[in-house]
Protein backbone atom coordinates (compact mmCIF):
# COMPACT_ATOMS: atom_id res chain seq x y z
CA UNK A 1 0.00 0.00 0.00
CA UNK A 2 1.88 3.20 -1.02
CA UNK A 3 -0.31 5.56 1.14
CA UNK A 4 0.12 4.76 4.71
CA UNK A 5 -2.57 6.79 6.70
CA UNK A 6 -4.22 10.20 7.09
CA UNK A 7 -1.61 12.18 8.29
CA UNK A 8 -2.50 15.94 8.65
CA UNK A 9 -5.47 18.14 7.98
CA UNK A 10 -4.90 21.64 6.88
CA UNK A 11 -7.80 24.53 6.97
CA UNK A 12 -7.92 28.12 6.26
CA UNK A 13 -11.00 29.95 8.01
CA UNK A 14 -12.17 33.53 8.86
CA UNK A 15 -12.85 32.67 12.56
CA UNK A 16 -9.88 31.72 14.44
CA UNK A 17 -11.35 31.80 17.87
CA UNK A 18 -14.54 29.64 17.00
CA UNK A 19 -12.09 26.82 16.31
CA UNK A 20 -9.80 27.94 19.44
CA UNK A 21 -13.18 26.54 21.13
CA UNK A 22 -14.13 23.80 19.00
CA UNK A 23 -10.46 22.29 18.47
CA UNK A 24 -9.11 22.87 21.98
CA UNK A 25 -12.25 22.96 24.08
CA UNK A 26 -14.54 20.68 22.78
CA UNK A 27 -12.38 18.33 20.56
CA UNK A 28 -9.99 17.92 23.62
CA UNK A 29 -7.09 18.47 21.32
CA UNK A 30 -3.12 19.87 22.89
CA UNK A 31 -2.92 23.34 21.34
CA UNK A 32 0.81 24.13 20.57
CA UNK A 33 2.67 27.29 19.31
CA UNK A 34 3.98 27.90 16.18
CA UNK A 35 6.48 30.65 14.51
CA UNK A 36 5.90 33.08 11.93
CA UNK A 37 1.77 33.03 11.71
CA UNK A 38 -1.37 32.97 13.91
CA UNK A 39 -2.67 30.22 12.60
CA UNK A 40 -3.78 27.49 15.21
CA UNK A 41 -2.30 24.08 15.43
CA UNK A 42 -3.09 20.74 17.44
CA UNK A 43 -1.25 17.42 18.20
CA UNK A 44 -3.58 14.43 19.22
CA UNK A 45 -1.02 12.51 19.66
CA UNK A 46 3.11 11.78 19.33
CA UNK A 47 3.04 13.14 15.99
CA UNK A 48 3.43 16.87 15.00
CA UNK A 49 0.47 18.93 14.46
CA UNK A 50 -2.31 17.39 12.62
CA UNK A 51 -4.68 20.11 12.61
CA UNK A 52 -3.99 23.16 11.45
CA UNK A 53 -6.16 26.45 11.22
CA UNK A 54 -5.20 29.27 9.18
CA UNK A 55 -6.61 32.36 9.17
CA UNK A 56 -8.11 33.72 5.60
CA UNK A 57 -11.05 35.30 4.23
CA UNK A 58 -13.01 32.14 3.11
CA UNK A 59 -13.49 28.59 4.51
CA UNK A 60 -12.09 25.99 2.64
CA UNK A 61 -9.54 22.66 2.91
CA UNK A 62 -6.16 23.81 1.76
CA UNK A 63 -3.92 20.64 2.71
CA UNK A 64 -4.86 16.83 3.41
CA UNK A 65 -1.72 15.57 3.95
CA UNK A 66 -1.13 11.84 2.98
CA UNK A 67 1.44 9.52 4.83
CA UNK A 68 3.96 7.86 3.07
CA UNK A 69 6.81 5.60 4.48
CA UNK A 70 9.75 6.90 3.21
CA UNK A 71 11.61 9.14 0.20
CA UNK A 72 11.51 6.29 -2.03
CA UNK A 73 7.75 6.00 -1.87
CA UNK A 74 7.07 9.51 -1.96
CA UNK A 75 8.83 9.63 -5.34
CA UNK A 76 7.23 6.45 -6.59
CA UNK A 77 3.55 7.86 -5.53
CA UNK A 78 5.09 11.42 -6.98
CA UNK A 79 5.75 9.79 -10.67
CA UNK A 80 2.54 7.35 -10.65
CA UNK A 81 0.49 10.74 -9.66
CA UNK A 82 2.41 12.35 -12.66
CA UNK A 83 1.80 9.82 -15.05
CA UNK A 84 -1.73 9.49 -15.22
CA UNK A 85 -1.98 13.52 -16.12
CA UNK A 86 -1.64 16.05 -12.67
CA UNK A 87 1.24 18.24 -12.06
CA UNK A 88 2.60 17.53 -8.86
CA UNK A 89 4.73 20.80 -6.98
CA UNK A 90 8.00 19.61 -4.55
CA UNK A 91 7.34 21.76 -1.03
CA UNK A 92 10.12 24.01 -0.10
CA UNK A 93 12.02 23.19 2.87
CA UNK A 94 10.63 26.08 4.23
CA UNK A 95 6.84 25.11 3.36
CA UNK A 96 8.07 21.62 5.17
CA UNK A 97 9.80 22.96 8.28
CA UNK A 98 6.50 24.61 8.95
CA UNK A 99 4.83 21.56 8.06
CA UNK A 100 7.38 19.89 10.89
CA UNK A 101 8.03 16.94 8.06
CA UNK A 102 11.03 15.85 6.33
CA UNK A 103 9.66 16.34 3.02
CA UNK A 104 6.45 16.56 0.91
CA UNK A 105 4.62 17.14 -2.48
CA UNK A 106 1.07 18.51 -3.38
CA UNK A 107 -1.12 18.69 -6.20
CA UNK A 108 -4.90 18.48 -6.94
CA UNK A 109 -6.92 15.41 -7.18
CA UNK A 110 -9.17 14.68 -10.09
CA UNK A 111 -11.85 16.21 -7.90
CA UNK A 112 -9.93 19.29 -6.71
CA UNK A 113 -9.30 18.68 -3.93
CA UNK A 114 -5.78 20.05 -2.31
CA UNK A 115 -3.65 16.59 -1.59
CA UNK A 116 -0.13 16.71 -0.03
CA UNK A 117 2.14 13.58 0.38
CA UNK A 118 4.51 13.59 3.10
CA UNK A 119 7.27 11.23 4.76
CA UNK A 120 8.93 11.86 8.03
CA UNK A 121 7.46 13.52 10.75
CA UNK A 122 9.52 15.37 12.87
CA UNK A 123 8.98 13.95 16.15
CA UNK A 124 9.92 16.78 19.53
CA UNK A 125 9.95 13.63 22.01
CA UNK A 126 7.45 15.41 24.19
CA UNK A 127 4.74 13.60 25.79
CA UNK A 128 1.15 14.87 24.01
CA UNK A 129 -1.09 16.08 27.03
CA UNK A 130 -4.87 16.20 25.88
CA UNK A 131 -6.90 18.57 28.74
CA UNK A 132 -10.02 16.20 28.14
CA UNK A 133 -9.83 13.13 26.53
CA UNK A 134 -7.35 9.97 27.38
CA UNK A 135 -6.40 9.22 24.07
CA UNK A 136 -6.60 9.41 20.25
CA UNK A 137 -6.82 6.40 18.25
CA UNK A 138 -4.04 6.77 15.58
CA UNK A 139 -0.82 4.88 15.11
CA UNK A 140 -1.14 2.93 12.27
CA UNK A 141 -4.38 4.26 11.40
CA UNK A 142 -3.17 7.72 11.15
CA UNK A 143 -5.35 10.97 12.08
CA UNK A 144 -8.90 9.66 11.43
CA UNK A 145 -11.09 9.88 8.08
CA UNK A 146 -12.77 12.41 5.71
CA UNK A 147 -14.81 12.71 3.52
CA UNK A 148 -14.34 14.77 0.25
CA UNK A 149 -16.28 15.37 -2.95
CA UNK A 150 -15.61 15.60 -6.63
CA UNK A 151 -17.74 16.85 -9.89
CA UNK A 152 -17.10 13.33 -11.37
CA UNK A 153 -17.00 10.99 -7.93
CA UNK A 154 -16.33 7.72 -9.81
CA UNK A 155 -13.35 9.37 -11.44
CA UNK A 156 -12.24 10.59 -8.39
CA UNK A 157 -12.41 6.89 -6.94
CA UNK A 158 -10.62 5.51 -9.56
CA UNK A 159 -7.89 7.99 -9.02
CA UNK A 160 -7.27 6.97 -5.26
CA UNK A 161 -7.87 3.07 -5.80
CA UNK A 162 -5.82 2.86 -9.10
CA UNK A 163 -3.03 5.40 -8.50
CA UNK A 164 -2.77 5.70 -4.77
CA UNK A 165 -3.48 2.09 -4.29
CA UNK A 166 -6.28 2.38 -1.66
CA UNK A 167 -8.85 -0.81 -0.90
CA UNK A 168 -12.11 -0.34 -1.66
CA UNK A 169 -13.81 -1.19 1.28
CA UNK A 170 -18.39 -0.58 0.61
CA UNK A 171 -20.45 1.83 -0.66
CA UNK A 172 -23.83 3.43 -0.20
CA UNK A 173 -26.18 5.31 -1.86
CA UNK A 174 -27.01 3.01 -4.79
CA UNK A 175 -26.15 4.03 -8.44
CA UNK A 176 -27.44 7.50 -8.17
CA UNK A 177 -25.95 9.11 -4.71
CA UNK A 178 -22.92 6.64 -4.27
CA UNK A 179 -20.74 7.26 -1.57
CA UNK A 180 -17.45 4.99 -1.79
CA UNK A 181 -15.50 4.42 0.99
CA UNK A 182 -11.84 3.43 0.73
CA UNK A 183 -9.08 2.66 3.36
CA UNK A 184 -5.38 2.97 2.81
CA UNK A 185 -4.65 0.75 6.69
CA UNK A 186 -6.65 -1.51 8.39
CA UNK A 187 -9.27 1.83 9.53
CA UNK A 188 -12.62 0.33 7.94
CA UNK A 189 -12.04 3.89 5.52
CA UNK A 190 -9.33 6.40 5.35
CA UNK A 191 -11.21 8.53 2.97
CA UNK A 192 -14.83 8.76 1.80
CA UNK A 193 -15.55 9.77 -1.76
CA UNK A 194 -18.94 11.02 -3.42
CA UNK A 195 -20.09 13.65 -6.66
CA UNK A 196 -21.00 16.85 -5.89
CA UNK A 197 -20.92 20.09 -8.04
CA UNK A 198 -18.33 22.38 -8.33
CA UNK A 199 -14.94 22.05 -7.05
CA UNK A 200 -13.81 19.32 -4.56
CA UNK A 201 -14.56 20.25 -0.96
CA UNK A 202 -13.69 18.54 2.54
CA UNK A 203 -17.55 17.67 3.82
CA UNK A 204 -16.11 15.75 7.13
CA UNK A 205 -13.65 14.14 9.47
CA UNK A 206 -13.96 11.43 12.05
CA UNK A 207 -11.37 11.42 15.20
CA UNK A 208 -11.73 8.41 16.74
CA UNK A 209 -11.03 8.51 21.24
CA UNK A 210 -9.68 5.13 22.68
CA UNK A 211 -12.57 4.97 25.36
CA UNK A 212 -16.46 4.79 25.62
CA UNK A 213 -16.40 7.40 28.41
CA UNK A 214 -14.00 9.54 25.77
CA UNK A 215 -17.48 10.03 23.33
CA UNK A 216 -19.45 10.75 26.41
CA UNK A 217 -17.84 13.18 28.42
CA UNK A 218 -17.20 15.05 24.74
CA UNK A 219 -20.95 14.84 24.21
CA UNK A 220 -21.66 16.32 27.67
CA UNK A 221 -18.90 19.25 26.17
CA UNK A 222 -20.80 19.76 22.90
CA UNK A 223 -24.01 20.46 25.06
CA UNK A 224 -21.99 22.63 27.57
CA UNK A 225 -20.13 24.67 24.94
CA UNK A 226 -23.06 25.18 22.52
CA UNK A 227 -21.69 23.15 19.38
CA UNK A 228 -24.78 22.18 17.29
CA UNK A 229 -25.42 18.69 16.78
CA UNK A 230 -25.77 16.98 13.65
CA UNK A 231 -26.31 13.41 13.92
CA UNK A 232 -27.25 11.72 17.69
CA UNK A 233 -25.10 8.93 19.38
CA UNK A 234 -25.59 5.80 17.16
CA UNK A 235 -23.51 2.91 16.11
CA UNK A 236 -22.58 2.74 12.12
CA UNK A 237 -23.16 -0.32 9.91
CA UNK A 238 -19.97 -0.29 7.48
CA UNK A 239 -17.23 0.63 10.63
CA UNK A 240 -19.40 -0.15 13.29
CA UNK A 241 -18.23 3.36 15.01
CA UNK A 242 -20.22 4.35 17.83
CA UNK A 243 -20.35 8.36 17.23
CA UNK A 244 -22.30 11.14 17.23
CA UNK A 245 -21.83 14.08 14.62
CA UNK A 246 -21.41 17.79 15.02
CA UNK A 247 -21.48 21.14 12.81
CA UNK A 248 -17.82 22.74 13.13
CA UNK A 249 -17.24 26.26 12.90
CA UNK A 250 -17.56 25.89 9.03
CA UNK A 251 -20.46 23.50 9.18
CA UNK A 252 -18.21 20.64 8.22
CA UNK A 253 -19.55 17.40 9.80
CA UNK A 254 -17.19 16.61 12.00
CA UNK A 255 -17.58 12.71 13.95
CA UNK A 256 -16.35 11.79 17.61
CA UNK A 257 -16.28 8.31 18.10
CA UNK A 258 -14.81 5.11 19.71
CA UNK A 259 -14.96 0.91 18.68
CA UNK A 260 -14.09 1.72 14.95
CA UNK A 261 -13.47 -1.66 13.06
CA UNK A 262 -10.28 -2.98 11.97
CA UNK A 263 -10.43 -4.82 8.98
CA UNK A 264 -6.96 -6.66 7.72
CA UNK A 265 -5.98 -5.45 3.84
CA UNK A 266 -8.34 -6.20 0.69
CA UNK A 267 -11.28 -7.94 1.50
CA UNK A 268 -14.64 -8.00 -0.91
CA UNK A 269 -16.50 -4.87 -1.10
CA UNK A 270 -20.25 -4.63 -0.39
CA UNK A 271 -23.25 -2.23 -0.03
CA UNK A 272 -24.42 -1.09 2.69
CA UNK A 273 -28.16 0.38 2.60
CA UNK A 274 -28.71 1.79 5.97
CA UNK A 275 -26.26 4.24 7.30
CA UNK A 276 -26.44 3.42 11.04
CA UNK A 277 -27.91 0.14 13.07
CA UNK A 278 -29.59 2.50 15.45
CA UNK A 279 -29.34 6.42 16.63
CA UNK A 280 -27.74 8.95 14.30
CA UNK A 281 -31.00 11.17 13.98
CA UNK A 282 -29.86 14.04 12.20
CA UNK A 283 -30.49 17.86 12.92
CA UNK A 284 -29.93 20.70 10.56
CA UNK A 285 -26.72 23.19 10.56
CA UNK A 286 -28.42 26.29 12.75
CA UNK A 287 -29.29 29.17 10.79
Amino acid sequence: MPIHSLGYLRLESSDLDAWKTFAGDFLGLMPVAGEGDESLRYRMDAYPPRLVVTPGSESKMTGLGLEVLNERDLRRVASAVEASGIKVVEGTHAEADERRVTGFVKFDDPGGNPIELFYGPILDHKPVVLPTVTSFVTDDQGMGHVIMTGEDGRALMEFYTNVLGFYERNTMGGRERTVWFLSSNDRHHTIGITSAPGPGRLIHLMVEASSLDDVGLALDRAGELGVPMMNSLGKHTNDEMVSFYVWSPERYAIEFGFGGLRVKGEQPTYEITEGAYWGHKFTPPPA
